[in-house]
Protein backbone atom coordinates (compact mmCIF):
# COMPACT_ATOMS: atom_id res chain seq x y z
CA UNK A 1 0.00 0.00 0.00
CA UNK A 2 1.34 3.79 -0.91
CA UNK A 3 0.29 5.84 2.04
CA UNK A 4 -1.29 9.34 1.57
CA UNK A 5 -1.76 10.26 5.40
CA UNK A 6 0.65 8.90 6.99
CA UNK A 7 4.56 8.17 6.67
CA UNK A 8 6.34 4.88 7.28
CA UNK A 9 9.98 4.97 7.73
CA UNK A 10 12.41 2.76 8.87
CA UNK A 11 16.11 3.32 10.93
CA UNK A 12 18.36 1.07 12.61
CA UNK A 13 15.52 -1.15 13.41
CA UNK A 14 13.71 1.11 14.58
CA UNK A 15 9.95 2.26 12.45
CA UNK A 16 8.56 6.19 13.04
CA UNK A 17 5.27 6.37 11.58
CA UNK A 18 4.10 10.10 11.24
CA UNK A 19 0.66 11.47 10.85
CA UNK A 20 1.12 13.35 8.04
CA UNK A 21 -1.92 15.88 7.08
CA UNK A 22 0.00 18.95 8.73
CA UNK A 23 -2.40 21.42 6.78
CA UNK A 24 -5.20 19.58 8.51
CA UNK A 25 -3.44 19.19 12.32
CA UNK A 26 -3.36 15.62 11.06
CA UNK A 27 -6.84 14.99 11.75
CA UNK A 28 -7.84 11.26 11.59
CA UNK A 29 -9.53 10.30 8.43
CA UNK A 30 -10.93 7.00 6.52
CA UNK A 31 -7.92 6.58 4.87
CA UNK A 32 -5.59 7.06 7.82
CA UNK A 33 -7.31 4.35 9.83
CA UNK A 34 -6.74 1.99 6.63
CA UNK A 35 -2.93 3.11 6.08
CA UNK A 36 -2.11 2.92 10.19
CA UNK A 37 -3.72 -0.39 10.38
CA UNK A 38 -1.68 -1.63 7.43
CA UNK A 39 1.51 -0.31 9.20
CA UNK A 40 1.60 -2.30 11.76
CA UNK A 41 0.60 -5.38 10.04
CA UNK A 42 3.74 -4.65 7.57
CA UNK A 43 5.52 -3.93 10.86
CA UNK A 44 4.90 -6.92 12.36
CA UNK A 45 6.04 -9.20 9.38
CA UNK A 46 9.15 -7.21 8.86
CA UNK A 47 11.96 -8.19 11.01
CA UNK A 48 14.29 -5.50 10.07
CA UNK A 49 11.65 -3.47 13.09
CA UNK A 50 12.25 -4.01 16.20
CA UNK A 51 10.52 -0.83 17.92
CA UNK A 52 7.63 1.84 16.68
CA UNK A 53 7.97 5.33 17.36
CA UNK A 54 4.45 7.25 16.54
CA UNK A 55 4.44 10.91 16.02
CA UNK A 56 2.49 13.96 14.12
CA UNK A 57 3.57 16.14 11.01
CA UNK A 58 3.67 19.83 11.47
CA UNK A 59 2.14 21.62 15.04
CA UNK A 60 -0.43 18.46 15.66
CA UNK A 61 0.01 15.09 16.78
CA UNK A 62 -3.83 14.49 15.88
CA UNK A 63 -6.31 16.90 16.08
CA UNK A 64 -9.13 14.01 16.37
CA UNK A 65 -11.23 13.20 13.59
CA UNK A 66 -11.39 15.14 10.51
CA UNK A 67 -15.13 16.99 11.06
CA UNK A 68 -15.42 18.08 7.29
CA UNK A 69 -18.81 16.45 6.96
CA UNK A 70 -19.98 18.68 9.69
CA UNK A 71 -22.74 17.35 11.92
CA UNK A 72 -23.00 14.60 10.11
CA UNK A 73 -19.61 13.52 10.78
CA UNK A 74 -20.57 10.69 12.95
CA UNK A 75 -23.99 10.09 11.39
CA UNK A 76 -23.44 6.52 9.90
CA UNK A 77 -26.87 6.40 8.95
CA UNK A 78 -26.92 9.80 7.05
CA UNK A 79 -23.58 8.77 5.49
CA UNK A 80 -25.58 5.56 3.95
CA UNK A 81 -23.66 3.19 6.09
CA UNK A 82 -25.74 0.15 7.25
CA UNK A 83 -25.30 -2.22 10.17
CA UNK A 84 -26.25 -5.17 8.01
CA UNK A 85 -22.26 -3.98 6.53
CA UNK A 86 -20.48 -3.69 9.68
CA UNK A 87 -19.02 -0.92 8.61
CA UNK A 88 -20.26 1.17 11.28
CA UNK A 89 -17.60 -0.13 13.49
CA UNK A 90 -15.66 2.82 15.08
CA UNK A 91 -12.38 3.18 13.39
CA UNK A 92 -10.32 4.57 15.81
CA UNK A 93 -11.57 1.21 17.63
CA UNK A 94 -10.34 -1.08 14.25
CA UNK A 95 -6.47 0.89 14.52
CA UNK A 96 -6.42 0.89 18.58
CA UNK A 97 -7.39 -3.40 18.52
CA UNK A 98 -4.30 -3.61 15.80
CA UNK A 99 -2.13 -1.66 17.61
CA UNK A 100 -2.92 -4.24 20.81
CA UNK A 101 -2.26 -7.08 18.87
CA UNK A 102 1.00 -5.76 17.22
CA UNK A 103 4.30 -8.06 18.47
CA UNK A 104 6.43 -4.49 18.51
CA UNK A 105 6.77 -2.21 21.45
CA UNK A 106 4.78 1.13 20.25
CA UNK A 107 6.24 4.63 22.15
CA UNK A 108 3.98 7.59 21.23
CA UNK A 109 5.87 10.83 20.71
CA UNK A 110 3.14 13.27 21.47
CA UNK A 111 4.33 16.61 19.73
CA UNK A 112 1.31 18.53 19.91
CA UNK A 113 -2.44 18.60 19.84
CA UNK A 114 -3.81 15.37 20.83
CA UNK A 115 -7.38 15.85 21.17
CA UNK A 116 -10.28 13.34 20.28
CA UNK A 117 -9.01 10.04 18.99
CA UNK A 118 -5.79 12.16 18.36
CA UNK A 119 -5.39 11.23 22.31
CA UNK A 120 -7.43 7.65 22.30
CA UNK A 121 -5.19 6.19 19.54
CA UNK A 122 -2.22 7.01 21.60
CA UNK A 123 -3.37 4.57 24.84
CA UNK A 124 -2.57 1.03 23.71
CA UNK A 125 1.07 2.61 22.83
CA UNK A 126 3.66 0.97 25.59
CA UNK A 127 5.13 4.85 26.41
CA UNK A 128 3.84 8.38 25.56
CA UNK A 129 6.10 10.86 25.94
CA UNK A 130 5.47 14.18 24.84
CA UNK A 131 6.80 17.81 24.30
CA UNK A 132 6.46 20.31 26.58
CA UNK A 133 3.99 22.24 24.11
CA UNK A 134 1.58 19.62 23.57
CA UNK A 135 -2.04 19.34 25.25
CA UNK A 136 -4.21 16.58 24.86
CA UNK A 137 -7.84 16.47 25.42
CA UNK A 138 -10.67 13.76 25.93
CA UNK A 139 -13.19 16.00 24.50
CA UNK A 140 -16.21 13.67 23.74
CA UNK A 141 -18.63 15.14 26.17
CA UNK A 142 -18.25 17.88 24.09
CA UNK A 143 -18.78 16.81 21.15
CA UNK A 144 -21.88 14.85 22.70
CA UNK A 145 -20.61 11.18 21.27
CA UNK A 146 -18.78 8.75 23.42
CA UNK A 147 -15.42 7.66 24.08
CA UNK A 148 -14.20 5.50 20.98
CA UNK A 149 -11.54 3.81 20.31
CA UNK A 150 -11.64 1.21 23.17
CA UNK A 151 -10.63 4.01 25.55
CA UNK A 152 -13.33 3.00 27.84
CA UNK A 153 -10.59 -0.37 28.39
CA UNK A 154 -7.80 1.37 28.04
CA UNK A 155 -7.88 4.71 29.82
CA UNK A 156 -8.90 3.78 33.16
CA UNK A 157 -6.34 0.65 33.18
CA UNK A 158 -3.23 3.64 32.11
CA UNK A 159 -4.19 6.03 34.50
CA UNK A 160 -6.77 4.92 37.02
CA UNK A 161 -10.65 5.19 36.92
CA UNK A 162 -10.62 8.13 38.80
CA UNK A 163 -8.53 10.48 36.77
CA UNK A 164 -10.12 8.75 33.62
CA UNK A 165 -13.34 9.75 34.33
CA UNK A 166 -12.38 13.26 35.43
CA UNK A 167 -11.17 13.69 32.30
CA UNK A 168 -13.57 12.21 30.11
CA UNK A 169 -16.51 14.35 31.90
CA UNK A 170 -14.92 17.37 31.89
CA UNK A 171 -13.77 17.34 28.12
CA UNK A 172 -11.71 19.70 28.32
CA UNK A 173 -7.84 20.18 26.91
CA UNK A 174 -5.17 20.03 29.33
CA UNK A 175 -1.27 20.83 29.20
CA UNK A 176 1.29 18.33 28.69
CA UNK A 177 2.30 18.86 32.89
CA UNK A 178 -0.74 17.54 33.77
CA UNK A 179 -1.01 14.65 31.14
CA UNK A 180 2.51 13.62 32.88
CA UNK A 181 1.01 13.92 36.78
CA UNK A 182 -2.12 12.14 36.04
CA UNK A 183 0.57 9.19 34.49
CA UNK A 184 -0.55 9.28 31.04
CA UNK A 185 2.66 10.55 29.32
CA UNK A 186 6.41 9.18 31.02
CA UNK A 187 8.22 12.41 30.66
CA UNK A 188 8.27 16.10 28.64
CA UNK A 189 10.50 17.49 25.91
CA UNK A 190 11.18 20.37 24.50
CA UNK A 191 10.08 19.98 20.63
CA UNK A 192 13.79 19.92 19.45
CA UNK A 193 14.37 17.39 21.71
CA UNK A 194 11.23 15.00 21.53
CA UNK A 195 11.94 12.57 18.68
CA UNK A 196 16.13 12.14 20.33
CA UNK A 197 14.36 11.17 23.35
CA UNK A 198 11.86 8.74 21.73
CA UNK A 199 14.53 7.00 19.54
CA UNK A 200 16.58 6.81 22.71
CA UNK A 201 13.93 4.96 24.65
CA UNK A 202 13.20 2.97 21.31
CA UNK A 203 17.11 1.55 21.32
CA UNK A 204 16.49 0.32 24.73
CA UNK A 205 13.72 -1.76 23.85
CA UNK A 206 15.93 -3.35 21.27
CA UNK A 207 19.79 -3.02 22.50
CA UNK A 208 20.63 -6.49 23.62
CA UNK A 209 17.14 -8.23 23.56
CA UNK A 210 15.66 -11.16 21.91
CA UNK A 211 12.55 -9.64 19.51
CA UNK A 212 10.35 -13.13 20.01
CA UNK A 213 11.17 -12.07 23.99
CA UNK A 214 9.70 -8.52 23.87
CA UNK A 215 6.64 -10.12 21.43
CA UNK A 216 5.29 -12.31 23.92
CA UNK A 217 6.43 -9.79 27.07
CA UNK A 218 4.15 -7.48 25.07
CA UNK A 219 0.97 -9.46 24.31
CA UNK A 220 1.42 -11.27 28.27
CA UNK A 221 1.36 -7.66 29.92
CA UNK A 222 -1.36 -6.44 27.97
CA UNK A 223 -3.23 -9.26 28.05
CA UNK A 224 -3.29 -10.30 31.55
CA UNK A 225 -5.01 -6.69 32.11
CA UNK A 226 -8.08 -7.99 32.09
CA UNK A 227 -7.74 -11.37 33.41
CA UNK A 228 -9.51 -12.39 36.75
CA UNK A 229 -7.38 -14.48 38.48
CA UNK A 230 -3.34 -14.12 38.56
CA UNK A 231 -3.31 -17.95 38.07
CA UNK A 232 -4.72 -16.86 33.80
CA UNK A 233 -1.13 -15.28 34.09
CA UNK A 234 0.76 -18.42 35.94
CA UNK A 235 -0.63 -20.90 32.90
CA UNK A 236 0.60 -18.50 30.14
CA UNK A 237 4.17 -17.79 32.28
CA UNK A 238 4.35 -21.72 32.58
CA UNK A 239 4.09 -22.43 29.07
CA UNK A 240 6.12 -19.32 28.32
CA UNK A 241 9.15 -20.87 30.08
CA UNK A 242 9.02 -23.98 28.63
CA UNK A 243 8.74 -23.63 25.31
CA UNK A 244 11.17 -20.62 25.38
CA UNK A 245 13.48 -22.20 27.72
CA UNK A 246 14.15 -24.67 24.76
CA UNK A 247 14.66 -21.78 22.06
CA UNK A 248 17.77 -21.21 20.41
CA UNK A 249 17.29 -17.16 22.14
CA UNK A 250 17.50 -18.74 25.68
CA UNK A 251 20.92 -20.81 25.14
CA UNK A 252 22.02 -17.95 23.42
CA UNK A 253 21.46 -15.56 26.20
CA UNK A 254 22.96 -17.77 28.90
CA UNK A 255 25.81 -18.67 27.03
CA UNK A 256 26.11 -14.92 26.65
CA UNK A 257 25.53 -13.69 30.30
CA UNK A 258 28.49 -16.47 31.26
CA UNK A 259 30.67 -15.32 28.68
CA UNK A 260 30.19 -11.96 29.97
CA UNK A 261 29.34 -10.35 26.07
CA UNK A 262 26.45 -8.60 23.98
CA UNK A 263 23.91 -11.93 23.38
CA UNK A 264 23.46 -12.65 19.55
CA UNK A 265 19.56 -13.70 19.14
CA UNK A 266 18.34 -14.73 15.93
CA UNK A 267 14.73 -15.74 16.51
CA UNK A 268 12.15 -13.85 14.16
CA UNK A 269 8.86 -12.98 15.34
CA UNK A 270 7.63 -13.58 11.82
CA UNK A 271 8.72 -16.93 11.93
CA UNK A 272 9.93 -18.11 15.29
CA UNK A 273 7.37 -17.60 17.86
CA UNK A 274 6.56 -20.84 20.17
CA UNK A 275 3.91 -23.11 19.55
CA UNK A 276 1.29 -22.11 21.72
CA UNK A 277 1.59 -18.38 20.46
CA UNK A 278 -1.52 -16.89 20.48
CA UNK A 279 -2.65 -18.94 23.31
CA UNK A 280 -5.71 -16.64 23.29
CA UNK A 281 -9.08 -16.84 20.98
CA UNK A 282 -10.65 -13.29 19.53
CA UNK A 283 -13.94 -13.20 19.77
CA UNK A 284 -16.04 -11.94 17.09
CA UNK A 285 -17.17 -8.82 16.59
CA UNK A 286 -20.71 -8.31 17.13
Amino acid sequence: MSYQHITYEVEDGILVITLNRPDNMNAFTSIMRDELIDAYDRADEDDSVRAIIVTGAGRAFCAGADLGKGKETFDYDAQGVTAETKVHRDGGGQVTLRMFQCKKPIIGAINGAAVGIGATMTLPMDVRIASTQARIGFVFSRRGIVPEACSSWFLPRVVGISQALEWVYSGRVFPASEAKEGGLVKSLHEPEDLMVAARELARSFISETSAVSVALSRQMMWRMLGADHPMEAHKVDSRGIYHMGQSPDVKEGVTAFLEKRPARFTMKPSSDMPPYYPWWQEPEFE
